[in-house]
């Protein structure tokens, strides 16, 4: 994911690293999913690390979870990103202040882990974790009016 200044030039670059998928089906295969499910998606960024002036790392845990429990899906990683010392001087600054993480890391780390965690859900044939989409209201049906003249 990048992040353009007005000027045109790239500000941040964020590549997304995972390095642990994990995905279990808890529903019997031979019982029907229930109608109803909730599904929580939890996204914790554990802190940024700067690895050198332009550059830090901010590990990650994605974790879906499913109620009643038909399932689990956990993925961590690593957000890696670049840009100017300025900036990355700012969120590290910000980081030690127990501000939220940026912006543009959460965004990238969701993007990348959800696009796993529907691979998973797939997978495991179990509902991917999307929202609902939202119900699409009915067209009022024409009335039958005759004119006549």
């Amino acid at each position: 994911m990048n992040v353009r200044r007005s000027s045109g030039r790239w500000m941040l670059t964020v590549n997304v690293f995972v390095t642990s998928l994990s995905g279990e089906r808890l529903w019997d295969v031979a019982k029907p999913l229930p109608q109803q499910v909730h599904i929580a998606v939890n996204i914790n960024v554990l802190g940024l690390e700067g690895k050198t002036e332009t550059m830090i790392e901010a590990p990650f845990v994605f974790a879906v979870n499913f109620i009643p429990s038909i399932a689990q899906i956990n993925i961590r990683g690593r957000a890696q990103v670049n840009g100017e010392g300025e900036e990355i001087r700012k969120m590290l600054s910000e980081s030690k202040e127990q501000k939220p993480p940026p912006l543009p890391i959460v965004q990238a780390v969701s993007n990348a882990s959800m696009a796993e965690a529907i691979l998973l859900s797939k997978t495991l044939n179990i509902p991917p974790p999307l929202p609902p989409l939202p119900s699409q209201p009915q067209p009022a049906k024409a009335s039958d009016s005759r004119y006549t003249t």
